[in-house]
């Protein structure tokens, strides 16, 4: 095993190590009967998880590049959007899309909502990384590939955001951290993710010091999951980068 990959290692051993705890506590003290309670809220919370990531990944390099390139009233809606959705709690901007816009006529299912509320809320941030990810890329790329007569568009595909990928990856590892942490909102929606299933089961129980002891470490094991993955497609993305576009 090289020693770049051991960090890796450890990661993995660790988050496997936080299940293999919460689920030696739900053991020890008589939850075990309420795992697949747990299991079916963790299912829930991957689900909006990944539906606002993907969310997120579409919207935030559209934000970005409409605020750096587009045309004056393109780049205000897009900088209205950034300083909205960052200006204002994830919170609040669940209840507002679940229970203000039913008043204008449009009413969304709790899932739909959440996904949406969520992903528009990472993708604020993450338009600014990706902005200063690609303002980060030195201007003589730019100067080299309007030598060689490249229009705006092929600079950006090739040049510019290969590199800039590369830069941005440790931060959005970061606001999918962020991301997986805000799901525990959408209990306050009706959606019974993780902490709702853990609410339910701590009052039923009244074992609140084990209920939220388990939830904890499930949180930390998924944070520490989503740092690993995120490592390994930095590496991943720094490899592909110094071999260079095949031929």
């Amino acid at each position: 095993m090289s020693v770049s990959s051991r960090p890796h290692w450890r990661l993995l051993v660790a988050a496997l190590g936080c299940f293999s705890a919460a689920l030696a506590v739900a053991t020890a003290t008589g939850l075990g009967r309420s795992v697949p309670e747990l299991l079916r809220g963790i299912g829930v919370t991957a689900t909006v998880m990944f539906g606002g990531a993907a969310v997120a990944i579409v919207v935030a390099p559209v934000a970005a590049l409409c605020k750096l390139y587009g045309a004056s009233a393109i780049r205000w809606l897009a900088i209205g959007y950034i300083e909205t959705f960052r200006g204002t709690s994830a919170l609040v901007q669940l209840f507002w899309l679940f229970f203000v816009l039913p008043h204008f006529g449009i009413t969304l299912d709790p899932l739909t909502v959440a996904i949406a509320a969520l992903g528009l809320n990472i993708g604020a941030y993450g338009a600014e990384v990706v902005r200063g990810a690609v303002s980060a890329v030195p201007r003589g790329q730019w100067e080299a590939a309007r030598a060689l007569n490249m229009t705006q568009s092929q600079t950006l595909r090739r040049i510019v955001l290969p590199q800039a990928l590369v830069l941005m990856i440790p931060a959005w590892g970061n606001l999918f951290i962020e991301l997986l942490k805000a799901t525990s909102l959408v209990s306050l929606i009706t959606l019974a993710d993780l902490t709702f299933k853990a609410q339910q089961i701590n009052q039923n129980t009244l074992q609140t010091v084990e209920v939220f002891s388990i939830v904890l470490l499930v949180y930390l094991g998924l944070s520490l999951l989503i740092t690993l993955g995120m490592r390994q497609l930095e590496r991943r993305a720094s490899f592909g980068l110094a071999r260079g576009p095949g031929p």
